[in-house]
């Protein structure tokens, strides 16, 4: 799994603070109850904008204009291309089999 970014970090962080404070002045919350609710709800709003924020960026990379033309569809695979590679075996290998002794 990827590390986050400066960017995830910052918006997850801003939106965390802000939503928190404004929730809190908006319900005018007292009770621990209260603002504990209120920051479990800052952090997910936060959690969900910091995970956002590489969508955002990937998907306004591949958009493509109205005159781009349409792209060809991928070639079809051989057989001989999805069989897995084994590597040959060594000059100096013995036929009896691995064995870590020499």
């Amino acid at each position: 799994m990827p590390r986050p970014t400066a960017a995830q970090y910052a918006y997850g962080s801003a939106t965390v603070v802000f939503s928190a404070v404004a929730l809190l002045l908006l319900t005018g919350a007292t009770s621990a109850v209260a603002v504990a609710g209120v920051g479990v709800f800052a952090l997910g709003l936060g959690l969900t904008a910091a995970v956002a924020v590489p969508l955002r960026r990937s998907a306004a990379g591949t958009r493509s204009g109205p005159a781009a033309a349409p792209s060809a569809p991928a070639p079809a695979a051989r057989a001989d291309e999805l069989a897995p590679r084994v590597p040959a075996p060594r000059a100096g290998a013995r036929a009896g089999g691995h064995s870590l002794r020499r």
